[in-house]
């Protein structure tokens, strides 16, 4: 059965859940959501995620939104399929589940800001909040200092495997990387830089940057 993902393919949340579909090779269809247009605020598409945002995805009878809920369903769904993303262990699963916490609560919402301010409202004709952006960045050299810290620890944040603490960086860095050039954040730390190297070269995560681009 596809499962129907709603959502543009070039937004970070949207991706996440796309990655993790590709890295358990489950067969997707995605289903183009306008953002620019509001159609993601639109009636319709209230009915399937009422607070307005992307993704969802609805794998037969079952509607689910936020992503990181989506890719642990996704991932205990399809546990034959592909890699081992979750853990083999009820320990090792919550070792996951921290790093996928601290994604979601120390890093997602400054990298979401500084993106905001230094890529996305330019690109629409408004000015950043420079200040707002430098402190963000600041904050962020703090968490990638943490990083740097587990990684000298393991190969990657919650193992050693790839597993979807991992995974569910990969948009917000591009992003940082590739929208608000601030790749120094990853370049100035070995074990980051090291870290990066080995899942975004990812097969999966290739394939998805091929479909968006």
């Amino acid at each position: 059965m596809v499962v129907k993902v709603y959502g543009p393919t070039r937004a970070a949340c949207p991706q996440r859940v796309l990655a993790c579909l590709l890295e358990k090779e489950v067969e997707f269809e995605v289903m183009p959501i306008n953002l620019d247009e509001g159609e993601h605020k639109q009636p319709d598409f209230l009915l399937k995620q009422p607070f307005g945002q992307v993704p969802v995805i609805e794998d037969g009878d079952l509607r689910l939104f936020e992503s990181r809920a989506i890719v642990r369903y996704i991932a205990a769904k399809y546990a034959e399929h592909g890699p081992d993303l979750l853990g083999a262990t009820i320990e090792e699963r919550a070792v996951v589940d921290q790093w996928l916490e601290v994604e979601a609560h120390n890093f997602n919402d400054l990298c979401y800001t500084l993106v905001l301010q230094l890529a996305i409202l330019p690109k629409m004709g408004q000015p950043g909040d420079l200040a707002l952006a430098h402190s963000c960045e600041q904050k962020l050299e703090k968490v990638f200092d943490v990083y740097e810290k587990q990684l000298s620890k393991s190969t990657y944040l919650a193992a050693e495997k790839f597993t979807l603490a991992d995974l569910s960086h990969l948009p917000g860095i591009r992003y940082l990387i590739e929208e608000a050039n601030m790749g120094h954040l990853v370049t100035e730390r070995k074990k980051v830089t090291a870290w990066w190297e080995k899942i975004s070269s990812r097969p999966a995560w290739k394939k998805l940057m091929e479909l968006v681009r």
